[in-house]
């Protein structure tokens, strides 16, 4: 059982980590999408949720302080989830399809990484400071 829990870390913190990088990588296309959604401080704010992505994923993967992590993707995950995929606002069928799957998407996310909190500290297989 252990085994599955890290190999699950791996692959869920796994994506915020690549997800993370994407934001600086893609940073000037990332931010104008972000100032098109109205996002305030567009590039201050494509920095801060990229860290948020790669601390978040490391926090998970090495089973480094998690409640921290777990946090720091919740406050990621929620508000972007309803400015950037607000699909209720959309009139065009596809756009709102996609917005939506994007949103449901980010929600199961969050109930993921909820459920980590049920797991108790330190994680086993984790890196403990």
């Amino acid at each position: 059982m252990n085994l599955f829990l890290l190999l699950g870390r791996i692959i869920l913190g796994g994506f915020f980590i690549y997800s993370g990088v994407n934001h600086f990588i893609g940073f000037g296309m990332m931010t104008q999408y972000a100032k098109a959604k109205g996002v305030p401080f567009p590039a201050i704010a494509q920095g801060a949720t990229g860290l948020m992505l790669l601390l978040g994923g490391l926090s998970v993967v090495l089973g480094l302080y998690p409640f921290v992590g777990i946090a720091f993707l919740v406050a990621f995950l929620v508000p972007v989830s309803l400015m950037m995929h607000n699909f209720w606002k959309i009139e065009d069928p596809r756009s709102r399809m996609a917005e939506k799957s994007n949103f449901l998407k980010n929600m199961a996310l969050v109930g993921a990484i909820l459920m980590l909190l049920a797991i108790p500290s330190p994680w086993s297989l984790s890196l403990v400071p």
